[in-house]
């Protein structure tokens, strides 16, 4: 018979060295940054890439998305420049929906009254959570997209006693944010990256990565993603899109059109399928743009001219935030189905 758990031998437990922890956070907006590079391998195996692909998970952020880097950096851009004072300052800026909740959850640390304006068609989880932190929120047509959201921004900034648009289409602390922090944590990881890829939304990302990448290498090719049914930068017309935080409708001010090299389109629903397929291939649960992002980085991949390269995109956000939109149309439509099953006790 078996003994008793008693008598069972334990297993050897051997002290390993001590954790090289990060001292305390001062605050909330101190955790930004650092995010892991994570490689994919079932995803570029199984659809013929010959360069491998680092994802830079953004997805890890405090508030779970790329866009916590330019909450901070523009709230204190604007402090630093005297611009915005906490308990007097009303904060207000059109969103897609991630630079809102980073915006939300800095300016409640902060003591700032914060107004945001985004389209409608964003998902209910983005309203929610910026709800959550206290922020108010306007909502525009769909059919306008950001440019809705930033007109009904203007309006409420011309009305409003003491307000402050940080405008993130043209913030230059957007770029700035990227250029201090992500690029060079790309390049400190992987210091031989052959090429990087982002959706543009703002063009923040892109535009100040891309450029510390290059000054570090001008051989590294800077890749682009757009809706294929908004291709903008391609030079086309916008159009309604389903890729939420990408495809802005117009060419952004802070963008540098002149850092990629190439503009590659992913439609909605590709996008979709890649970004389910990073959940059950290889773990990562992320949203619809970071589905663009890595379709792009396959299609990179595949090309003979990439053996052996290494390519790094940006998953720019969490998946839990898309649990109400069509990215998980098949999963909501189960749970809501589930039986319990019987079982006696």
């Amino acid at each position: 018979s078996r003994p008793p758990l008693s008598a069972r031998s334990a297993p050897s437990m051997v002290a390993s060295p001590p954790a090289k922890a990060a001292p305390p956070a001062a605050d909330a907006s101190q955790l930004i940054g650092n995010t892991p590079l994570v490689r994919l391998n079932k995803i570029p195996a199984k659809d013929g890439c010959v360069g491998e692909i680092y994802a830079k998970m953004e997805s890890l952020e405090p508030c779970a998305s790329v866009k916590d880097r330019i909450g901070r950096g523009m709230i204190e851009g604007a402090e630093a420049a005297g611009h915005i004072t906490p308990g007097v300052s009303v904060l207000v800026e059109p969103t897609s929906g991630n630079t809102g909740v980073a915006l939300a959850f800095i300016a409640a640390a902060k003591g700032y009254e914060l107004i945001l304006t985004m389209p409608e068609s964003m998902s209910m989880e983005r309203r929610m959570v910026l709800l959550a932190f206290g922020a108010k929120v306007v909502l525009t047509p769909a059919a306008k997209a950001m440019k809705g959201a930033l007109a009904k921004a203007e309006e409420i900034v011309a009305k409003t006693p003491n307000s402050f648009m940080l405008q993130q289409f043209a913030n230059p602390n957007n770029p700035k944010a990227h250029y201090e922090s992500t690029g060079p944590e790309i390049y400190a990881a992987l210091p031989d990256v052959d090429c990087f890829v982002s959706g543009v939304g703002t063009g923040g990302t892109i535009t100040g990565t891309g450029k510390f990448l290059k000054e570090k290498n001008p051989d590294v090719k800077i890749v682009a993603v757009e809706p294929a049914e908004s291709p903008v930068l391609s030079g086309g017309k916008p159009g309604p899109h389903k890729i939420q935080g990408i495809g802005a409708g117009f060419v952004p001010p802070i963008l540098d059109t002149e850092i990629y090299d190439e503009v590659i389109q992913t439609s909605s629903m590709d996008a979709i399928d890649m970004a389910r397929r990073l959940a059950v291939e290889e773990g990562l649960l992320c949203g619809i743009s970071s589905g663009a992002a890595v379709l792009a980085a396959v299609q990179i991949a595949k090309r003979p001219e990439m053996k052996g390269k290494k390519i790094v995109c940006i998953i720019p956000s969490f998946g839990e935030r898309y649990l109400s939109s069509m990215l998980f149309d098949q999963q909501r439509e189960e749970a809501y189905n589930m039986v319990a099953e019987d079982v006696e006790i």
